[in-house]
This record gives structure tokens, C-alpha cells and sequence, in this order.
């Protein structure tokens, strides 16, 4: 209901800044204007889908791993967006989340040992 509104409005200010673009002065002010609208979009959205538990689990996230948090923020806003979410998601739902994306953006580092074969001063006295 509010997803589909907040979305058209959303559609609708890019076109304005868009057409904006080059000819105005502001620009600057303009883009700061349009970052403050879209992060109060998101974080009404945010507070529609999650229990108050979870958005501090989430805003503790987003001290130490901002770009984690910013992940999972888009995943539970693109979910809200599909009505793929049946309610609030609870602090316990959030860890499953964050448990989800963690396998899925975690760093495999793999080490490949390259074993050549040394010479040594004793092995070329085969004359």
C-alpha cells in the first residue's frame, strides 16, 4: 500500500533532478535534498517491516559493517517492495537474515601451494 507510493515518489523526484541536471546552480543541494529523501524513504520502510529489537540489532550492524548493513537493508527493502514478508520481522528473523547473507558474501580464501623443484649444488655434479 505505502510501498507503491513511496516508490512513484521516488520515481517521480529522479525524473525532477534529472531534468534538473547541469542548468541549476544548487546542484549540490539538490543531490544532498534527494540522499536525505531517499534515506528517510528507506528508513520508513525499515521501521514498517521490522520490530523495534530488530532495528537496533540492525543499526549496531551498521556501526561496525556498514557495507553488510546496507545489504541486508536493501534485501528487506526489496522483500517489502514484492510483499514477500508476512509481518514485522523479529530480532530472531533479522540473525536468520543476517546469518543468510553472511554465507552468501563470505570471502573464501583458498591457498595454492606451487611446489618446483630446487637444484641443488649436490644434485649437478652428474657430469
Amino acid at each position: 500500500m505505502a510501498d507503491e507510493e513511496l516508490e512513484a515518489i521516488r520515481r517521480q523526484r529522479l525524473s525532477e533532478l534529472q531534468a534538473q541536471r547541469g542548468d541549476a546552480p544548487g546542484e549540490q543541494q539538490n543531490q544532498q535534498e534527494a540522499k536525505q529523501r531517499e534515506a528517510e524513504m528507506r528508513n520508513g520502510i525499515l521501521a514498517q517491516v521490522l520490530e523495534q529489537s530488530a532495528r537496533a540489532r540492525l543499526s549496531n550492524l551498521a556501526l561496525v559493517k556498514p557495507e553488510k548493513a546496507k545489504s541486508v537493508e536493501n534485501y528487506l527493502i526489496q522483500m517489502a517492495r514484492y510483499g514477500q514478508l508476512g509481518g514485522k520481522i523479529s530480532e530472531s528473523g533479522l540473525i536468520e537474515i543476517l546469518q543468510k547473507v553472511s554465507q552468501q558474501t563470505e570471502n573464501k580464501t583458498k591457498v595454492k601451494f606451487n611446489r618446483r623443484k630446487v637444484m641443488d649444488s649436490d644434485e649437478e655434479e652428474d657430469y
